[in-house]
C-alpha cells in the first residue's frame, strides 16, 4: 500500500511538471507554437538557394517591437552570399574572400538574421517580408502571422542547429526533415517543390519569459458596494530592487530618452505595480440577459501596446450575445463546450493601447444570455476563470474576496418583494 501511494505521488509529480509553464503548455492553446520552415529551392555550382519561412501558430500571442531576431550555428564553413527580405545584423570577418567579385553579406559562424522594415527597396523585398519582425497572432490576422526571407548560402553539409527567434520565453527545438513544400505558380496552374524541406518548432513559456506577471484583474458587481481591487504586490512591490515606479504628475529620466533608445519598463506606482490592469465589471441583470463593461489600464508610462488582444476563460461565453467595441473569436471549443475566447481591437480605432495618461485605456461592453440551468449571480460565477493579456496570464483576486450577493434579508427579487406587499396589505386588510 505504501509502495502504491508513493509510486502514485511521484507520478502526479510527473504529470505536473509536464504540464508547468516551464514546458510551455497552453490550456487554451495547447497547439500553439512557432514553426520555422527551411526549404532548400535550388542547388547550384557550390551554392544553395534557401527560402527560410516563420509562421507565427498561436491563437493570441504575437510578436511585438523590436520583433523576431533569428539565429543559428552553422555545422560548417557555410557563409551566405545574398539575402532578399531580412539581412544579418554582422558581416563578420570575410577577410579570406578578399578579391572576389562581391564579399559575402555575411560570415559569422552564428547569423543573427532580422526582418526588413517596411518601405524597404522593392528589389530588396520578397513576399511576406519587410513587417519590422512583428507578427500577428493567428486568430486576430492570420495573413500577417508569417514572415519570409530567402538566401543564397554556401552549400550546407549538414542542417544548422542551435535555433532561437531571439525573443526572451522561447525555446526552439532542432531541425527536422519533413516531406517536401509545395509552391502553386502561375494562378494555380503548376505546382513546383523544394529539393528538401526542414522544420523548427520554437514554444513558448510565461515562466522562462519574466518570473512576474505582467497584469493583474479586479473586479466589481453592482449588485455589491465592494470594489475587489487587483491584489497587493501582484506585479511586484514598491520599493523592491528593479521595481521603480512613477508617482502621478512626476516626470520621470526614462521618459528624456533619445528617439531610438529603448527605455526599460516603467510602470505608475500602485499596490499591485502591474503594468496592465484589467477591470471586469457586472454592470446590468436584465430578464434574459446580463451586461459585463471590461476595461483594459494601461499604466506603462513608456509603452504603447500595439495589436493587443485578450483571452478569458469563462463559463458562458458559448451563449455571448454581442460585443460592442471589440471583436471577439472563440478559441478551443471541446464538443458542447465553448468557454473560451479572445478580444481584440478595431483596425484603426482602440487596437492601439496607449501609454499611461488619459487615453491609456481601451473598454467594451458585451451582452451574455442566461443559460437557464446553469447562470447564478452566486459563488463569484459571473466572473472569469482567467484572464490573459497578450499572452501573459494575469494575477486574479482571492475567490474568497469576490463581490457578494446581498443576504435574503436585504436583497429581494421580483416574487419576494411581491410577497412582502402583499403581505403588508393583507395585514392592514385584517386590521
Amino acid at each position: 500500500m505504501g509502495f502504491s501511494l508513493i509510486l502514485i505521488l511521484i507520478l502526479s509529480s510527473f504529470i505536473f511538471d509536464l504540464l508547468s509553464p516551464t514546458y510551455g503548455y497552453d490550456s487554451l492553446d495547447p497547439n500553439g507554437n512557432i514553426t520555422i520552415k527551411w526549404d532548400l529551392r535550388q542547388q547550384n555550382d557550390g551554392t544553395q538557394d534557401i527560402l527560410v519561412s516563420i509562421y507565427n501558430y498561436q491563437l493570441y500571442r504575437h510578436i511585438e517591437t523590436p520583433g523576431w531576431k533569428l539565429s543559428w550555428k552553422w555545422s560548417g564553413k557555410e557563409v551566405i552570399w545574398d539575402m532578399r527580405g531580412a539581412e544579418a545584423t554582422e558581416q563578420g570577418n570575410c577577410s579570406q574572400y578578399l578579391g572576389k567579385p562581391q564579399l559575402p553579406h555575411s560570415c559569422e559562424r552564428e547569423p543573427v538574421i532580422v526582418d526588413l522594415l517596411p518601405g524597404s527597396p522593392y528589389n530588396m523585398q520578397v513576399q511576406n517580408c519587410c513587417k519590422g519582425g512583428v507578427l500577428s497572432s493567428f486568430s486576430q490576422d492570420p495573413g500577417n502571422s508569417m514572415a519570409a526571407f530567402q538566401m543564397n548560402v554556401g552549400s550546407i553539409a549538414t542542417m544548422p542547429y542551435n535555433f532561437n527567434i531571439g525573443i526572451p520565453g522561447y525555446t526552439c527545438g532542432n531541425a527536422t526533415n519533413v516531406p517536401p513544400t509545395k509552391f502553386v505558380t502561375d494562378h494555380g496552374r503548376r505546382q513546383t517543390q523544394a529539393l528538401g524541406t526542414w522544420n523548427i518548432t520554437c514554444t513558448y513559456s510565461p515562466f522562462l519569459a519574466s518570473s512576474a506577471p505582467k497584469c493583474c484583474v479586479s473586479l466589481s458587481s453592482f449588485y455589491s458596494k465592494t470594489i475587489v481591487p487587483c491584489p497587493v504586490c501582484s506585479c511586484a512591490c514598491q520599493g523592491e530592487p528593479g521595481s521603480n515606479c512613477v508617482r502621478h504628475g512626476q516626470m520621470h529620466s526614462v521618459l528624456r530618452l533619445p528617439p531610438n533608445e529603448q527605455p526599460t519598463q516603467m510602470v505608475q506606482c500602485s499596490p499591485h505595480m502591474c503594468p496592465i490592469r484589467v477591470h471586469w465589471h457586472v454592470k446590468l441583470s436584465y430578464k434574459d440577459y446580463w451586461r459585463v463593461k471590461i476595461t483594459i489600464n494601461n499604466l506603462n508610462v513608456v509603452k504603447n501596446y500595439s495589436q493587443w488582444n485578450l483571452a478569458v476563460l469563462h463559463p458562458n461565453l458559448q451563449s455571448l450575445a454581442q460585443v460592442f467595441s471589440f471583436y471577439y473569436k472563440p478559441l478551443n471549443q471541446f464538443g458542447s463546450i465553448n468557454d473560451s475566447g479572445v478580444f481584440y481591437g478595431i483596425e484603426h480605432y482602440n487596437d492601439m493601447l496607449l501609454q499611461s495618461g488619459d487615453g491609456g485605456n481601451v473598454q467594451t461592453e458585451m451582452l451574455l444570455h442566461k443559460d437557464p440551468g446553469i447562470f447564478t449571480f452566486k459563488g463569484g460565477w459571473v466572473f472569469p476563470r482567467k484572464v490573459i493579456f497578450n499572452g501573459d496570464e494575469c494575477v486574479m483576486p482571492s475567490p474568497f474576496e469576490y463581490p457578494m450577493l446581498p443576504s435574503s434579508s436585504r436583497f429581494f427579487g421580483p416574487s419576494k418583494l411581491c410577497f412582502v406587499i402583499l403581505f403588508v396589505l393583507v395585514s392592514f386588510i385584517l386590521l
